[in-house]
């Protein structure tokens, strides 16, 4: 019931269904005021038949307003008023038959798409129209237009068909315009809540771990301070330094990130070199670098990668006690390699998650397991190697 309702609201609401009622309704008033008036002027009646066309054509304008429960009322005062139109104007019944009673049989196309509804109206203007002719005129004039009637009624129903396929069209583009604007909220919505959490992802990564690593350094330096261990406690003082310089640099990097590169922006090589020189401007250890990346990286791809490169050398600052590292990414058959190697102490991996300081590791896990790749550790006394694999998705 809203729909037809909503779709005779578009009918009416269209200009150009205006314009053609107004149009076509004018030209037929003008064509029976002038047979009548040549033939035989009749004031009273004129007067009575511009009262009842009036509101024949405000039933036209406002149709749209009676649903489907008052189809019968609607067509029936329609039929009527168009008869005692034609009775009021003897001399010019045959405009008001062949001008309005096709209209009226055309508008319950668009009614109704029942087609017992629609073969009783045209039935009904069919009688209309017989018996006015006969009442009014004689056969020959019946035979005479019925021609014209018919002809009449084929361009105004051939029109009306036209017409309300056009109405369905737009309603059904209407349709698919909310349903589009409806995920344009949603994909919105889901854009702002995985930008929320991207940003708790990245604080949590720089200055909840930075400034937590730092806190547990100076208290156990506190700790060796009233036991007299200077010694020690100059060398959490100096750890506790290269700490800050690199939560530092990683809070000015997520910054910059989130003030606004946009996917084209990005130049990704650029980003992990930019990384790997923030890393050694903070520690001063040798980092050997090889990027052979041919292919453009998704934004998500991307962000998080450059991430998990950033946790490795994070965590190869506070841990590793390495001298040297490698970082190598590539891509090769549809997945992105990236590999993050040191020469340093190592630690035992089946302690992974289990004891203080491998949580940075557990939040590569969680970048990874959200491109859906893949991570293999190797660590001895000689050094660790992280190595990921991912699918390539392509940016544009």
């Amino acid at each position: 019931m809203k729909n037809k309702r909503e779709e005779q609201h578009i009918i009416n609401e269209l200009l150009a269904s205006r314009l053609a009622i107004i149009i076509w309704g004018s030209l037929v008033y003008v064509s029976v005021i002038v047979l009548q008036f040549y033939r035989e002027p009749l004031i009273l009646s004129s007067l009575g038949f511009t009262g009842l066309f009036v509101v024949h054509g405000w039933l036209h304008w406002n149709s749209y307003r009676f649903t489907n429960k008052y189809f019968w009322y609607y067509f029936s005062a329609q039929g009527a008023l168009i008869y005692l139109c034609s009775i009021l104007m003897p001399d010019g019944y045959q405009a008001v038959l062949i001008g309005l009673l096709p209209v009226l049989i055309a508008q319950s196309l668009g009614f109704s798409y029942n087609i017992l509804r629609v073969s009783f109206v045209f039935l009904i203007s069919i009688i209309l129209f017989f018996d006015s002719a006969l009442t009014l005129g004689t056969m020959e004039d019946l035979i005479l237009f019925l021609p014209i009637f018919v002809l009449m009624l084929i361009i105004v129903l051939a029109y009306a068909i036209l017409f309300f396929q056009q109405v369905h069209e737009r309603l059904r583009i209407q349709s698919f315009l909310r349903d589009l604007k409806e995920a344009h909220n949603k994909v919105e919505e889901l854009t702002l809540s995985n930008e929320r959490q991207r940003m708790a992802r990245d604080l949590h990564d720089t200055l909840a771990q930075g400034v937590a690593g730092l806190i547990m350094r100076l208290e156990a330096a506190d700790a060796y301070m009233v036991q007299g261990q200077t010694s020690r406690v100059h060398e959490i003082i100096k750890q506790s330094m290269v700490q800050a310089r690199i939560t530092l640099a990683e809070a000015r990097f997520a910054i910059d990130n989130l003030r606004a590169k946009s996917s084209s922006e990005i130049n990704f090589k650029e980003a992990i070199q930019n990384e790997v020189q923030h890393f050694k401007d903070a520690t001063g250890i040798i980092v050997f670098i090889h990027l052979t990346l041919k292919k453009r990286l998704s934004r998500t791809l991307m962000e998080h990668s450059q991430h998990i490169v950033k946790e490795c050398l994070t965590n190869i600052a506070k841990h590793a006690k390495a001298d040297k590292v490698w970082v190598s990414l590539s891509d090769q058959h549809g997945k992105l390699l990236m590999e993050v190697r040191d020469n340093g102490i190592g630690f035992n991996t089946d302690a992974l998650g289990t004891k203080v300081g491998h949580y940075g590791l557990l939040g590569i896990q969680e970048r990874i397991r959200l491109i859906g790749g893949e991570m293999k550790i190797h660590s001895d006394s000689e050094g660790t190697s992280i190595k990921v694999e991912t699918a390539l998705i392509e940016g544009d």
